[in-house]
């Protein structure tokens, strides 16, 4: 009997440790996944870092500093110009860069 409460226990620290495991990862990959589309031409490099994949405050700075020198972007590709910036986070965003007022996600 005792053996059997001990094996209980053993058991639900088990399932506890794999339930903290998982919450810690819900909450990591949740940040993104809740994040909304972001207008690049308007957006500050704060919106941006927390819209977009792979794309950290530094990056964004990036983006407004190479926003404002050769004023907004026109397509979405045209981010591939600023430095650190390359096709594959490009393609990992696709859905959440926006370029103007309108929501529409059909502009290269």
């Amino acid at each position: 009997m005792v053996g059997n409460i001990l094996a209980y226990f053993a058991f639900l620290k088990y399932w506890r440790d794999k339930m903290k495991k998982l919450l810690i990862l819900l909450v990591l990959f949740s940040v993104n996944a809740l994040a909304k589309p972001v207008n690049i031409n308007t957006a500050d490099a704060k919106q941006i870092s927390q819209s977009l994949k792979g794309i950290g405050l530094v990056k964004a700075e990036a983006i407004i500093e190479y926003r404002t020198k050769y004023g907004p972007f026109k397509t979405r590709k045209e981010l591939s110009k600023v430095k650190g910036i390359g096709e594959k986070t490009i393609e990992k965003n696709l859905n959440d860069i926006i370029l103007s007022k309108s929501t529409s996600k059909n502009k290269s």
